[in-house]
C-alpha cells in the first residue's frame, strides 16, 4: 500500500515593503523571509547560469497573487513577472544560504556586482532622524536627534544594538523587548531596513 503525502501549502503569506522581504509559512511548519532581490534573481526558482541577473538590490514586489493552488505569481517593480510553484518557493527557502552564496560566486566569477549599495547622502553618510519619547526622551536630554549610523546598522534590531552601546542606561533601555519602534510612522520589526533619511521613532513599552 502507498502512502501519499500532501502537497506543501502556504499556510500564510505576508509581504514586507520596507524591507522587502517576502515571508510565507508553509503547512509543515517551515517559516521563510524570501529577499526581493534573492526571488528576481532566481526567477520562477530557476538562476540563468549563463549570466546571473544582477543588479537587483533595490528591486521591489508591487504585486502578489496566487494561482490556483498550485503557484504564486510575484510582479517587480522592474516589469518582470514570475510563477513560482510553491513546492520551488519551499526549496527556495530550504535552500537559500547555498543558493545565494552560489549566486554570488557566480557574479564574482563573471565580475558582476549584485547591485548598488544603500542609498546614502551627498557626503556618502547614512543619516536618520531619531525620536525620542518618555524615558528615553529624558535619559537622551532631547525629543530627537540627527545620527550618522555605522555599516552594521542596516535594521531595526541593528540600530537597538547600536543604541545600547551608548552606556548602561541605553542598554538597559533599548532592548528589543523594552521599546516599540515605528519607521516612518509604520510599525516596525526587528528586521524592518533602516535607511538613509528615514525616521525612527522608539517609545519605551508600558511595565
Amino acid at each position: 500500500m502507498t502512502v501519499q503525502t500532501a502537497p506543501i501549502a502556504p499556510t500564510e503569506i505576508s509581504v514586507h515593503q520596507k524591507s522587502r522581504l517576502l515571508e510565507i509559512a508553509f503547512s509543515d511548519e517551515f517559516r521563510f523571509n524570501y529577499p526581493y532581490e534573492y526571488l528576481r534573481v532566481f526567477p520562477s526558482g530557476v538562476q540563468a547560469l549563463e549570466k546571473p541577473v544582477h543588479g537587483k538590490h533595490r528591486v521591489d514586489i508591487v504585486h502578489v497573487e496566487p494561482q490556483g493552488t498550485d503557484a504564486l505569481r510575484v510582479e517587480f517593480s522592474d516589469g518582470y513577472t514570475g510563477s513560482y510553484a510553491w513546492s520551488v518557493l519551499h526549496q527556495l527557502g530550504v535552500n537559500y544560504a547555498q543558493n545565494w552564496l552560489a549566486y554570488l560566486e557566480a557574479l564574482q566569477a563573471m565580475g558582476l556586482t549584485g547591485g548598488a549599495g544603500r542609498a546614502a547622502g551627498a557626503d556618502g553618510r547614512v543619516i536618520v532622524r531619531l525620536l525620542y519619547f518618555i524615558q528615553l526622551a529624558k535619559l537622551a536630554g532631547k525629543d530627537g536627534e540627527e545620527v550618522s549610523i555605522p555599516d552594521s546598522v542596516t535594521t531595526v534590531a541593528t540600530l537597538l544594538a547600536w543604541l545600547r552601546t551608548r552606556g548602561p542606561a541605553w542598554a538597559e533601555m533599548c532592548t528589543d523587548d523594552a521599546v516599540q519602534v515605528t519607521v516612518n510612522k509604520q510599525f516596525a520589526e526587528s528586521f524592518t531596513l533602516v535607511e538613509h533619511g528615514d525616521e525612527v521613532a522608539i517609545v519605551p513599552r508600558g511595565k
